[in-house]
């Protein structure tokens, strides 16, 4: 009887509050759609089964607060963990979607919130067919039946619950068991397998020198031995190998499809999603703007992530989409920099990547500004020539131009950029002091999934070119220390593009103008925590 009151009390607590939480998600019907739009892309005769993410430990007793897998989110709309999603591309025993969930549980419902249940499956989730997840090790399945089982290379970092029967570990063995898949499946090595099986006589040898170069990056190819007799394999040996007669026999098991049909519906976003990332944008640059008028030299790097933060919690975000980075001077010139522990940031150029996360959607922002307000003239002669690159990037920015077109574009902006000012004496220098690429895809993930071809419309990528010109670089000692990268996210339109990032300053004019407002922050201030102590 008392697990009965738990449990009511519990579900009558999501129902009195229900009211109080965001209307603005995506709908059951757009998790529909893309279900469907995934079923009608799947090969005939197959099957596809998507996991939900695993829980992380934080340490001992702790975990870190669940994230949603975005591919199993974007089909589901599903935010619970230990779940897993079967597609059919024909019907199967009546149905071509079937979900299994958590199953509820008074007590642990008590200590961590009300779980949707089978009936919150059908009813909140619009799935027909939903059982607990406790369940599908009874499913009879064919399995081996099926020309294809589509699915994603399995985490390796999922832990057994020992309290918990049909959880992820559970749920992922028993697939497993029932597809025949091997314990230590890898579908890097399988594919691999799979190329080998299908090269001409005058591939091999190129291939073998890829399979060579590979391997001294990738440990788990120097540690498998049919690869490396391969790449080895001269004559009969070879040809044992191509014939298939020491390779795994070949199975229904396909990883790729599954990627790839993931990849070409999430990189062109729906009005639902462009809403969403409209909103996380925005508060992303509010964030921007408020540190821009709150800096001043006696920050710490710290402090100045959480004002960012507390605007992105203001406004409802429930995550940041990545660790937020802020880099004074030289660690501004540590790409993903996460530690942000400097005490002061002085008078030197803080770069501040840092973006929201909103109902799953991620923005990606940077912009790097003057502690003390104003720029040096080397600063600003590094900022405009970024600030030039990205302009030049922005006019590719429209359907059917090249989306790689951005970093090549930035880079001989920035190469003859560098060389005037001498700090590099020949453009095949400019990897130095600018290392990586201009344009991303965004949404459900900060590097969200994309072809990486052409722009299409409603795709929304990032345009952020950078120069980072560490300590005891081989130039000028006056440009050591600076960093600077501009980082905005546009939407691809009919004939070009909306820059969505506009909200936040962007030149050393507006910037410098935006920091000589007032902040709400001001007057803001704690007492010293050692005085604090004394008391």
């Amino acid at each position: 009887m008392r697990k009965i009151f738990i449990l009511i009390l519990v579900l009558s607590w999501g129902l009195s509050v229900s009211q109080d939480y965001p209307a603005d998600q995506l709908d059951i019907e757009f998790h529909k759609k893309k279900r469907l739009e995934v079923i009608n892309r799947m090969p005939s005769n197959s099957v596809a089964v998507i996991f939900s993410n695993p829980v992380r430990n934080r340490a001992n007793d702790v975990e870190y607060i669940y994230h949603q897998d975005p591919d199993f989110y974007y089909l589901t709309g599903n935010p619970e963990p230990h779940s897993v999603l079967l597609l059919f591309s024909e019907p199967f025993q009546g149905t071509q979607e079937i979900l299994f969930v958590q199953p509820h549980h008074a007590r642990q419902e008590l200590y961590n919130g009300p779980r949707l249940g089978v009936e919150g499956a059908k009813e909140k989730l619009g799935f027909k067919v939903a059982y607990e997840n406790t369940e599908f090790k009874a499913l009879q399945i064919p399995f081996q039946e099926f020309d294809s089982v589509l699915f994603f290379d399995f985490k390796n970092d999922v832990r057994d619950e020992i309290y918990a029967s049909g959880d992820l570990y559970d749920l992922m063995n028993q697939f497993k068991a029932k597809a025949g898949i091997p314990q230590d499946y890898n579908s890097m090595i399988a594919g691999i397998y799979e190329e080998i099986r299908n090269l001409e006589p005058g591939e091999r040898e190129a291939y073998k020198k890829r399979l060579a170069q590979m391997s001294e990056q990738i440990p788990l190819l120097q540690q498998n031995e049919i690869i490396q007799n391969f790449i080895k394999a001269e004559g009969s040996l070879e040809q044992e190998i191509v014939a298939g007669n020491i390779l795994p026999s070949p199975n229904n098991f396909n990883t790729q499809k599954i990627q790839q049909i993931m990849t070409d519906l999430r990189e062109i976003k729906e009005p639902q999603e462009i809403d969403l990332l409209r909103k996380a944008v925005y508060i992303s640059c509010m964030g921007q703007v408020e540190v821009m008028k709150a800096m001043h030299p006696g920050m710490s790097e710290t402090e100045i992530q959480g004002i960012q933060e507390y605007v992105f919690k203001k406004y409802g975000s429930e995550y940041e989409g990545y660790p937020s980075i802020v880099g004074a001077g030289h660690n501004g010139c540590v790409l993903h920099y996460i530690k942000n522990d400097k005490l002061k940031v002085g008078d030197e150029l803080v770069l501040m990547d840092l973006g929201a996360e909103y109902h799953g959607y991620t923005a990606d922002v940077t912009r790097t500004i003057p502690a003390n307000g104003k720029f040096t003239p080397e600063q600003k002669a590094i900022y405009d020539l970024v600030y030039q690159a990205q302009e030049e990037s922005f006019k590719i920015c429209k359907p059917g131009e090249t989306i790689r077109e951005t970093t090549t574009i930035s880079r001989q902006v920035i190469a003859d950029g560098l060389i005037k000012l001498g700090i590099i004496a020949d453009a095949s220098e400019v990897g130095r002091y600018f290392p990586h690429g201009v344009s991303h895809h965004i949404g459900l993930d900060v590097h969200d999934r994309g072809n990486y071809t052409t722009f299409e419309k409603d795709m929304v990528l990032t345009v952020e070119p950078g120069i980072y010109i560490p300590e005891n670089s081989p130039c000028d000692p006056k440009w050591w220390g600076i960093a600077v990268r501009i980082e905005d996210d546009v939407l691809i339109t009919e004939d070009g593009y909306e820059l969505l990032t506009a909200f936040a300053p962007r030149s050393t004019k507006e910037i410098e103008a935006m920091m000589a407002q007032p902040s709400i922050f001001d007057s803001y201030s704690l007492p010293p925590l050692e005085d604090a102590l004394k008391d």
